[in-house]
């Protein structure tokens, strides 16, 4: 029997993948562990294995094309078969039920099971990874089609959720926002947008036809996009969905030297980014630090520890520690929004900005603050070295709870970073200079020191301004006295 060549689950959030190349022709022999494909998530690139020997059949799926999770490919059989004779597709994206029910087994019902009514006379028990999932996900178990499969069908088991997730629409963030705000499904909205996604725009051409009479609703709607109505506030849209205005200050064509698809890790990062400064209430704070005390300290555990450790600790890996005990010390800057709340992270998950060929990264280093420094340097350096190649692991680049970005090494001196949503906050870091300063126990003359300027980005929503202020201020603290960490 033909084996199902299937896109794994690449981490949690993951939910669909975009298809880079083929390393094998249709009907090549091929051995089992040998690479067929490669796949894109958001932010790194995957190669897909073969799972038998024999001949592959690959599916009707190109280079460029996304589909989601656990979608079958190709399949590997004799060399008479075919992919749609084995599978019952035409073209048609396939799920692979094998793939669902490999998901790691749960435990048999037990008293953490959670009780969700779906109709007054309908009532599921649900597990503990498919609640944290869901909610993870922003599912409403209550109201979501979710058809339960353990517990002889009475219990929602996590593989239900994600079986969920891969089935449902695909929208841009401000879409999904619209549309919960206006009580309308995905499920009913009809997609226009890249790669079959729902936007903007398509959320307001639904809201639109929902106030028309129903006489009205049924004639042909116009195919240009419906101005918002009031029900809708009039948001941005994000970059993912925006249209340039027409203008007669437009360049002609002919002044355009090159076009850059918008896709991939930049399409992301535009999303991402668009989406941040459109919906947070963000407030930036700069502070310059004296880091004379710091640069020495680093310049001696440099000289110690570099051939011991392999490396040598930088000023990203001091600060990052310093942030840690920060966050653990100020809890309500280590924490996101939910929609009816605000929410205090368990666990300070530190992501690292990193600059790569692919776009910015932020490789997430989890539970920082229990790290010492020669392990979050190991680790970081792993991390990052995997990103640079395009080889990141499934959760290298998420969970992060807080965000450090690092500009010093181009000369600058001070920005604003863009908060890496769902975090509450992120901090900036300009270059370390000399200047004179005048100080307290010198007020006749200048002395030189290594100043730094740090600026710190929160949203107002979860942050007020004293606190916020607090927190930066008791970082700069452990940077002119360094060695006050030890104490903490």
């Amino acid at each position: 029997m033909a084996k199902e060549v299937f896109i794994p689950q690449l981490g949690q959030t993951v939910v669909e993948v975009t298809l880079l190349e083929w390393s094998a022709a249709d009907g090549a022999q091929v051995q089992e562990g040998q690479q067929l494909l490669l796949v894109q998530t958001d932010k790194t690139d995957f190669p897909i294995d073969a799972t038998a020997d024999g001949t592959l059949h690959r599916g009707p799926f190109s280079a460029g094309q996304v589909v989601p999770v656990l979608t079958v490919v190709a399949v590997i059989g004799k060399q008479e078969e075919a992919f749609d004779k084995v599978t019952g597709g035409q073209g048609d994206t396939v799920t692979s039920e094998r793939a669902i029910s490999a998901a790691p087994l749960e435990p048999t019902m037990g008293a953490s099971d959670h009780l969700v009514t779906l109709s007054p006379s309908h009532r599921v028990m649900v597990s503990p990874r498919a609640r944290k999932l869901a909610e993870e996900r922003g599912v409403d178990l209550a109201k979501a089609a979710i058809s339960p499969t353990g517990g002889a069908g009475v219990r929602v088991a996590e593989r239900d959720v994600l079986a969920y997730l891969v089935s449902a629409p695909k929208a841009t963030p401000l879409a999904e926002r619209l549309a919960a705000e206006a009580g309308i499904p995905l499920r009913d909205i009809a997609a226009t947008g890249p790669g079959g996604r729902i936007t903007k725009e398509d959320v307001e051409h639904a809201v639109q036809l929902r106030t028309l009479p129903a006489t009205e609703a049924s004639l042909p709607q116009p195919a240009a996009p419906v101005p918002a109505v009031p029900s809708i506030p009039a948001v941005p849209a994000a970059p993912s969905s925006f249209q340039p205005p027409a203008s007669s200050h437009q360049l002609p064509p002919s002044e355009v030297t090159d076009r850059i698809p918008l896709k991939g890790v930049r399409a992301i990062i535009a999303d991402r980014m668009g989406t941040s400064v459109h919906t947070t209430a963000r407030v930036t704070l700069m502070m310059e630090v004296d880091a004379t005390e710091f640069v020495a300290m680093r310049e001696r555990l440099k000289a110690r520890v570099e051939k011991e450790w392999g490396f040598a600790p930088g000023y990203n890996d001091l600060l990052a520690k310093i942030v840690a005990a920060a966050l653990r010390k100020f809890p309500f800057v280590n924490a996101r929004l939910a929609p009816d709340a605000i929410e205090l992270l368990a666990h300070v998950n530190l992501g690292m900005a990193v600059d790569t060929e692919r776009g910015l990264l932020v490789p997430v280093i989890r539970d920082a603050d229990k790290k010492s420094l020669r392990q979050f340097g190991a680790e970081f350096r792993e991390m990052v070295d995997r990103a640079r190649k395009g080889r990141s692991l499934p959760d290298d680049l998420s969970g992060g709870s807080f965000t450090i970005t690092n500009l010093g090494m181009y000369d600058v001196d001070a920005f604003t970073p863009v908060i890496n949503l769902p975090e509450a906050a992120i901090l900036g870091l300009g270059r370390i200079a000399p200047k004179w300063v005048y100080r307290a126990e010198s007020p006749a003359a200048p002395v030189l020191r290594q100043m730094w300027t740090l600026s710190l980005v929160f949203d107002h929503r979860l942050v007020d301004g004293a606190p916020a202020a607090r927190f930066l201020q008791f970082i700069k603290g452990l940077i002119e006295e360094p060695y006050l960490l030890l104490a903490e």
